[in-house]
């Protein structure tokens, strides 16, 4: 019964403790960005001295919904213009991913994408990051979709 009680004493201690030092999300999204209904752009979480930024995975579509490019390097480029926008908002930019989920319908692409990504991260410290191939993704004229997660220092 001791045991117990000091396991759930531990428990409650170190949740009131993480609470105390995180607080709640916060969402944004950019007016440059196209915004689909019941889904935010990002969140960002608070982690003291820092802010966590999570991005929802984004398309190659323009403010108004519209496609840009036909191939993955253009693709990429509207991409990560739509990264930096919402990226913006929180005041921080392509420089502060540090970590890339990537999905693409030709893995024989990846050196294109590549070739844009690297215009916008660290190249010093560059982000982790996930490559998945991928048989489709929301339609079939997207070939690529890119999530990140980025960290600032709280001001």
């Amino acid at each position: 019964m001791k045991k117990i009680f000091i396991l759930v004493f531990t428990v409650f201690f170190l949740f009131s403790f993480s609470q105390k030092k995180m607080s709640q999300a916060e969402y944004k999204n950019s007016a440059e960005v196209f915004t689909i209904k019941g889904l935010s752009q990002s969140t960002s979480v608070d982690c003291g001295s820092s802010k966590m930024i999570f991005l929802s995975g984004q398309v190659p579509l323009d403010k108004a919904g519209q496609l840009v490019g036909n191939d993955v390097e253009k693709q990429t480029e509207q991409v990560f213009k739509n990264i930096e926008s919402i990226l913006k908002e929180y005041g921080a930019t392509g420089k502060d991913i540090i970590k890339l989920g990537i999905f693409i319908t030709d893995i024989s692409k990846t050196p294109d994408f590549r070739k844009i990504r690297d215009l916008h991260i660290n190249l010093e410290n560059p982000p982790v990051s996930s490559l998945v191939e991928v048989s489709r993704l929301f339609r079939d004229d997207v070939l690529i979709e890119v999530e990140a997660t980025a960290v600032i220092k709280n001001k």
